[in-house]
């Protein structure tokens, strides 16, 4: 497979783009410096890149490129349907109301290659949305949204329910896996018109013992399935990793030292069996354990984990790596990583040794191979 040349990373002040050139890899441009940008998308299907900013109290905007982020354009973002009057709707946990209000776009994905136009954005307050016209204008996906149990879902690290991973199935664009933090996993097989949550195995230490197995309470941190095997999954949660071999349709739990906590992990585009993550010190901590900073990575799907520490701090590192900071090209051979400290680490081998890209970028919301 082609390895990637170039990756954007998206970060608190700006959206920045590293290139491989005859000296390394390195910071080339920098777009919308200054704003905050919480994702971006290179689709792969027709080159076009997507940036989300959030401007705060002016809310949330989407922008497009097509000519490799020279320039870009303003496009649509989601709206909520007005609440009915009347109409409770509560945060499972804290008791908060809900607001049918955007507040962050969490996951932005293309849809299948026989889907040109087509994309998907997760929410926070938990709604899905697609578009069919490049972002121009989307449509919410209200089977999901109307189901009872999403009253269940509650806000994890944020005030609200939200949806960050969204998985397409390669070989049939009708059939989307995705995750809520806090709300478990759901797939439809009909383009969204109706859903059901995955089969059991996830596991919720936080929850009275009676509702620990129960699917819906489940705050998964990220999900991603294997291009070659979408049917194999694996899933940073909240108190462990877990992977399915049946497209969610069980899983099984995992331990790995240093920690099984995190909110990172990628798998190899090809062999479903390797994957890797980034593990801390969960909950009030969100630190690297000692202070080392390391990269786990599984070749015999979780039986045992590496702990890689290659080119990578091993004392006084105390570097978070969100979500959506780690990201793996089409070789399988080339993974990026960037911290909430601004450091970003790549490697062309796997992980067996990290090279520094850059130490003082401004906190890092998104990398992905362009």
């Amino acid at each position: 497979m082609k390895t990637s040349e170039r990756a954007l990373v998206a970060t608190r002040k700006g959206l920045f783009t590293i290139t491989r050139g005859r000296s390394g890899w390195a910071v080339s441009a920098v777009a919308f410096a200054g704003d905050n940008v919480p994702m971006v998308l290179p689709d792969r299907r027709d080159g076009a890149i997507y940036a989300v900013l959030g401007h705060g109290h002016f809310g949330t905007k989407l922008h497009r490129s097509t000519d490799g982020g020279a320039s870009w354009t303003e496009i649509g973002v989601p709206v909520y349907p007005p609440k009915p009057e009347g109409y409770e709707d509560l945060d499972a946990v804290q008791k908060k109301p809900i607001d049918w209000t955007l507040e962050l776009i969490w996951a932005l994905e293309g849809g299948g290659v026989d889907q040109p136009r087509r994309l998907w954005a997760g929410t926070v307050p938990g709604g899905l949305f697609r578009s069919d016209d490049a972002g121009a204008s989307w449509t919410m996906v209200r089977a999901l949204w109307d189901m009872p149990e999403r009253k269940r879902w509650s806000g994890g690290g944020l005030g609200h329910p939200g949806i960050h991973s969204i998985c397409v199935d390669p070989r049939d664009s009708k059939h989307v896996t995705i995750a809520v933090s806090t709300g478990g996993v759901w797939q439809t097989r009909d383009d969204g018109e109706t859903w059901a949550v995955g089969g059991p195995g996830l596991r919720a230490e936080y929850m009275p013992p009676d509702l620990q197995m129960d699917p819906v309470p489940q705050d998964v941190h990220h999900l991603v399935s294997c291009p070659a095997r979408p049917e194999m999954l694996w899933a940073q949660h909240h108190n462990g990793i877990f992977r399915s071999t049946d497209g969610a349709a069980s899983w099984s739990e995992l331990k790995a030292q240093p920690s099984s906590f995190g909110f990172a992990v990628a798998v190899h585009p090809v062999d479903p069996e390797t994957a890797w993550f980034v593990p801390a010190i969960k909950d009030e901590k969100r630190i690297p354990v000692e202070g080392r900073l390391v990269v786990t990575r599984t070749r015999d799907g979780g039986g045992t984990f590496q702990t890689l520490t290659g080119g990578l701090p091993q004392a006084w590192a105390y570097d978070l790596v969100y979500r959506h900071c780690l990201d793996i090209d089409a070789s399988g051979d080339r993974l990026v990583f960037g911290s909430t400290t601004g450091n970003l680490w790549l490697t062309e081998d796997q992980g067996d040794s990290w090279h520094t890209v850059a130490n003082y970028l401004p906190p890092i919301y998104c990398v992905r191979f362009a």
